[in-house]
């Protein structure tokens, strides 16, 4: 199941998850051409190396339909509405629910593969 939650209706649902491993946190600002495919790969890997986890996106007031994608595709929508690279990634730590959280960009420049390695350090 896929939801789009304001920030602090996501920190709320942080408290009530312990069994979390992996946060996988994408912030987004209009990166429909991009987040489905992100979401796909990190899902992907997490489920293809066994591990629990999630993938967090946090929006930055996309207006293309990005946040609704993601979500599409089996993320958590964080809305941030606060703009900025760094406020979206806070929105996104905030919300996590992992013991171990991952920060990769939707436009696609880092190695979603690696996600395990980076875990395993």
């Amino acid at each position: 199941m896929s939801t789009i939650e304001s920030t602090d209706r996501a920190v709320r649902a942080t408290q009530r998850h312990e069994s979390m491993r992996v946060s996988v946190i994408i912030p987004c600002l209009n990166e429909a051409d991009n987040i489905e495919e992100c979401v796909r790969r990190a899902r992907r890997v997490l489920e293809g190396s066994g591990m629990a986890g999630e993938v967090v996106v946090a929006d930055n007031g996309s207006t293309d339909g990005s946040a609704e994608l993601a979500a599409a595709e089996g993320a958590r929508v964080v809305r941030e509405p606060r703009r900025g690279y760094g406020s979206a990634y806070l929105a996104g730590f905030a919300a996590a629910r992992g013991d171990y959280l991952v920060m990769l960009d939707a436009d696609l420049t880092y190695d979603f593969d690696d996600i395990p390695r980076f875990v395993s350090r």
